[in-house]
Formats: C-alpha cells, sequence, structure tokens
C-alpha cells in the first residue's frame, strides 16, 4: 500500500492488542479442569443461563469475518445494503416468537442436529447428514482465516504483498488452535463473553467517532450522490434486487436457526423456554453484526471518494489494471479515523471478533465429525467409543481443520463478494438442513429415504461458486443458485417420502413449539415486514426507513450490551458454580472405597 498509507499503533495500542491474545489463552488453560466428557466439551453441560448465551451467541456471530464482508457491502452497495441487516432481525425475532427448529431440539436435549436426524429417521441419515454438515461448514469457513488476517493487514498499513499476510493468519490460528483445544465450549462461552464486552463497547464507541465525523444527514446525501438511487433502494437498477432480497431473507432464517455455531448455543441452554428468550433478545445482536459494519464500509466509500490518492487505488483507470481488494478499505479507513487507545481496543476487539467465530466453529465441525460420524460408524459393531477418547479425537480434529483453514485462505481465488461466497458454500449444507428440519418436525410422513435424498441435494448449492461456474462455462447469480437448492432439497423430501416411506416406524406427530398464537404473531411479523417494504418503495423513503433502522438499532444495541454484560456475568458464575460442582462429585466418587 502507499507510504501515506502507513498506520502506526502507539504503544498503549501494542499493549492492548498484544494482551489480549494472552488472555484468551489464560482463559483456555483455566477452564481445562472443569471439562469433563463430550456434554462439558460440545455444550457446557447444558447450563447455560439466558444473558449469557446472548452474549455467546452475539460473539460468534458478530466474527471479524462478518465485519469484512459486512463493511464490503456497505462499500459497494451503500445504505441498500440495510435490508439484509432488517432481514436478520426479523428472521431472528420470528424464531424467537414462533420457537422454530431450536425450541424442540433443545426439548430433545441432543447436542447436535444430526444427532436429531438418528432419533427422528435413521442412523445412516446421521452420519450423512453429519458428512454434509461438516463439508458445507468447513468449506464455509475457508476464507475467515484470510479475510481476518486482511484486517490487520489493512488497519496496521502493511503491504498486502509481502509475508505478513500469512505471518497473520499462521498466529492468529496458533492462538484460537490452543485454547479452543484445552477447554471446548467452556472456552469457548468464557472468551465469547470477554468478547463480546470488549466488542460491544468498542463497536459503540467507533461507530460513534464515524457519525461524528462524516455526519449523520452528510451520509445519507453522499450516498444518494456519488451511487444515486442504487445506494438507497435495494430494488433499484443496479442494485441487490428482489430475488436477493428474498434469498436474504431465507440466509437471515437460516443464520439464527439452521446454522450449527448458532444452534450450538441454542442445545446449550438451561432449557426451552430460555433458548426462546434468548432468541427474541438476539434478534438485536443479529441485527447491529450487520448494521454497524455497513455504516462503517458506508463511511469508507466517502471517505475514499474524498481522497485523490485512495480513489486511484480502489478505482483505477482501466489502464491502470486492477484496484486494491475492496475488502482493505475499511480496514485502511479505521486505522486513519481512530485516536490511539482506541484503535488498539478497536484492534483488540476485532481480534476477540475473529477468535470468538474460529472457536466456534472449529469446534463445531470437529464435533459434529466425532459425533455423528466415526462414533456411529464405529459403534455399529457393539464398540464403544469412551468419552475421554472422543475428547482427545475431538482435538485432533479441531488442528487438522485448522490446518485446512489456512491452506485455502491461501489458495482459493474466487472474486464474488464474501458474504455471497459464505452464504453459497453454506447452502451446501442448510439447503438440505432445512428440508430435514421442518419434515422431520412438522410432518409425519417424512422417511428416512427422502431425507437422504434432500441431503445429497444440497451439492447442488455449489454451482453458485464462481471457480465452479467458470469450469462448466455458466453465470449464475449465487442467490438463485441458493434458492433452487432449498427448492430442490425440499422436492427431494417430498418425493422420496412417496416413493420410499418408513413402514414399520412411528414418526413423530407435528410439534407447535410455543403454540398457535406464537405462530399466528409470528406470521404477522413477516407480513407486516413485506407490507413496510412495499410501502417504502411506493413512496420512495429508503433514506427514513434506514435513518430510522440506524438510530433504533444503535439505541437498542446499547441496551443489550449493558444488560449483557451485567446478565452474562451472573449467568458466567452460575454455570462455573454448577461445573466445578459435578467436577468435585466426580472425582469423589472416582476416588471412593469399593463398596462390601
Amino acid at each position: 500500500m502507499a507510504d501515506s498509507l502507513d498506520r502506526k499503533l502507539a504503544l498503549v495500542d501494542w499493549a492492548i492488542v498484544l494482551l489480549y491474545p494472552l488472555l484468551s489463552l489464560a482463559i483456555g488453560i483455566a477452564v481445562y479442569r472443569v471439562v469433563r466428557g463430550m456434554r462439558t466439551f460440545v455444550v457446557a453441560g447444558q447450563k447455560l443461563g439466558m444473558w449469557l448465551g446472548v452474549a455467546s451467541i452475539t460473539g460468534t456471530e458478530l466474527g471479524l469475518v462478518t465485519v469484512m464482508y459486512s463493511a464490503e457491502k456497505g462499500f459497494v452497495g451503500g445504505f441498500a445494503a440495510f435490508h439484509i441487516a432488517l432481514a436478520g432481525f426479523v428472521a431472528t425475532l420470528f424464531v424467537g416468537i414462533t420457537g422454530l427448529f431450536v425450541h424442540r431440539l433443545r426439548e430433545l436435549g441432543v447436542m447436535t442436529i444430526p444427532e436429531f436426524y438418528e432419533i427422528r429417521f435413521d442412523r445412516t441419515t446421521r452420519v450423512l447428514g453429519g458428512l454434509m454438515m461438516a463439508a458445507g461448514g468447513i468449506l464455509n469457513m475457508g476464507l475467515f482465516l484470510k479475510v481476518g488476517s486482511m484486517f490487520l493487514v489493512g488497519v496496521l498499513g502493511l503491504s498486502e504483498h509481502n509475508a505478513a499476510l500469512p505471518i497473520a493468519m499462521t498466529i492468529l490460528l496458533v492462538v484460537v488452535l490452543i485454547y479452543t483445544c484445552l477447554g471446548g465450549m467452556v472456552s469457548v462461552v468464557v472468551t465469547d463473553y470477554v468478547q463480546f464486552v470488549v466488542l460491544s463497547f468498542g463497536m459503540l464507541a467507533t461507530t460513534a467517532i464515524v457519525l461524528y465525523r462524516e455526519g449523520w444527514t452528510r451520509l445519507f446525501s453522499q450516498i444518494q450522490q456519488l451511487m444515486g438511487p442504487a445506494g438507497l433502494d435495494p430494488t433499484a437498477a443496479g442494485s441487490f434486487g428482489w430475488e436477493y432480497m428474498v434469498w436474504m431473507l431465507f440466509v437471515g432464517l437460516v443464520s439464527c436457526a439452521i446454522w450449527p455455531t448458532a444452534v450450538a448455543r441454542a442445545l446449550s441452554m438451561e432449557s426451552p423456554r430460555a433458548v426462546v428468550r434468548q432468541y427474541l433478545w438476539s434478534s438485536i445482536s443479529f441485527l447491529i453484526r450487520f448494521l454497524i459494519p455497513y455504516l462503517w464500509g458506508i463511511g469508507a466509500f466517502v471517505f475514499v471518494q474524498s481522497s485523490g490518492e485512495l480513489r486511484n487505488l480502489f478505482f483505477p483507470d482501466a489502464s491502470a489494471g486492477a484496484g486494491l481488494d475492496d475488502l482493505y478499505a475499511t480496514p485502511i479507513y479505521l486505522g486513519a479515523i481512530l485516536p490511539a487507545g482506541l484503535l488498539g481496543i478497536m484492534v483488540a476487539a476485532m481480534l476477540a471478533a475473529f477468535m470468538s467465530t474460529h472457536d466456534s466453529y472449529l469446534l463445531c465441525w470437529a464435533t459434529v465429525l466425532v459425533q455423528d460420524v466415526i462414533a456411529p460408524l464405529y459403534e455399529r459393531g457393539g464398540r464403544r467409543i469412551s468419552e475421554n477418547v472422543r475428547v482427545w479425537l475431538s482435538r485432533a480434529l479441531i488442528v487438522a481443520i485448522g490446518a485446512y483453514v489456512w491452506y485455502w485462505g491461501i489458495w482459493y481465488h474466487g472474486s464474488e463478494d464474501i458474504w455471497d461466497y459464505m452464504a453459497v458454500t453454506g447452502a451446501v449444507y442448510f439447503s438440505g438442513a432445512f428440508a430435514l428440519l421442518w419434515g422431520g418436525l412438522y410432518w409425519k410422513s417424512a422417511s428416512s429415504f427422502g431425507a437422504r435424498l434432500a441431503l445429497i441435494g444440497g451439492v447442488v448449492a455449489v454451482l453458485g461458486l464462481q471457480p465452479v461456474q467458470q469450469a462448466i462455462g455458466v453465470d449464475w447469480a449465487p442467490e438463485r443458485v441458493g434458492l433452487v437448492s432449498i427448492a430442490i432439497t425440499s422436492l427431494l423430501l417430498v418425493v422420496g417420502s412417496f416413493l420410499r416411506p418408513d413402514r414399520g416406524r412411528q414418526a413423530e406427530q407435528p410439534f407447535e413449539p410455543v403454540g398457535l398464537r406464537a405462530w399466528l404473531l409470528g406470521a404477522a411479523l413477516l407480513v407486516g415486514f413485506v407490507g413496510l417494504i412495499l410501502l417504502v418503495r411506493a413512496y420512495g423513503a429508503w433514506s427514513a426507513l434506514w435513518q430510522a433502522t440506524l438510530a433504533a438499532g444503535l439505541g437498542a444495541f446499547t441496551v443489550v450490551a449493558v444488560l449483557g454484560t451485567v446478565g452474562g456475568m451472573r449467568d458466567l458464575v452460575r454455570l462455573f458454580r454448577a461445573l466445578w460442582s459435578a467436577t468435585t462429585v466426580d472425582a469423589a466418587e472416582n476416588h471412593a472405597p469399593p463398596g462390601p
């Protein structure tokens, strides 16, 4: 990058940045003693209180990769990208009102979604479901490490062409691997809580500086001037379009109710009722995880356009070749506007976001492979895998997946937006999982044969990846491929269930998680959301809608940050008391003298 863009951290910034990873390592070592068996390692003994669950899911879902791809969307799409945040809020609130999927899964006491597949269908479906989940999930997180390292390279003003990127990737990965392997889900929720606190207040402070520097009304007028109607209206020509908006609403539902790292928090909660309450509050977090980074990306766009040097870097003339990757815009912007001290806190907060996402994803995919693939296959002949062996297998797989992520981050060179890449790769898993969950929970005729067809049908989603399309000579919109894959998997479930029903197997009756009133309220929420979009479009009031969304989102998230900090600490104390008590009892039983 240009020398004029170099930003040197002050001593206080470096102190904050270097101490934070050491804190995470200390947490992993400290909680190692309370990890006893897979239930503690995978779902923290299913003893999470509501506010600790809110803090943990926020810490995980508000990851550095989320900040980076969302900021990229704001940089290229302007305020029109806000529709994705609003869709995520509505989808999560809908799940909180109705309890869709997650209430019943927690009531069954399962630790993973594929475990439900075996209860509802059969063991083969569980193994296949575990493989599809792990394959889609590991592919999905393939660029996390690279994107997170790009943030550090950009915010510190380092060159993207030297060894800085792979070195940053390696150091960050090693820290996450150590503390995740040591403490499992207990390490994850504790570090998630700390990261929630740092992230929440760091991001709110940074947002205040962005708004003060750029001006609230000036930002909106500048985007309208520089981007035209497409910068505010997601339905305008050259903007996102209706098909993309529908896809984002579905992805919002998947992100909170089907995606394994989010569902892992639901399955770790202390009761089904706590799950529903957690989702009601977490809807604000799912709004803000997009909203704030979009705003930063928009600020970065205005900042770049006002600087001739930066404008030439990101938007060069055709004769100058390709411009600098859009992902670098927001880190450069933050490095330029944040004062010493706050810059260190913000970098530490982003490191927190990076580690919070990686620890949850690594733990999730590794334990799914152990619990839902390796163990069921090994135990077919009546053999058993001990709890201790399962924990160590999980740790070995965490390291192996981490090595893959490091390699994939260097090798993959697709040009699609990171968010679109994640939505498409995630669809490899969630398109089939969506069919199995609605079929398994709400349709008694769903069969194991139809379930297996639906899981395999999810592979269609890889056609949305740009390298795959280039290989077969097509050019399909990722959102269209995603929606088609959802339709195909649901159709395969229905057709397969009619062709080969499960005879002699009593399936569960359809289940209403909360009740008819809640479902009617949820339906009213969706109808109201669609009506609002149509009304705003009819009157051209997009600027007013996005200003109201931004103001309400920031105010609500401030409340969640305070309540989550206080309530999460209380829940954390309760969690450790319960786990320590269980550990003490186990130790006493192991050392008790044999009976007569």
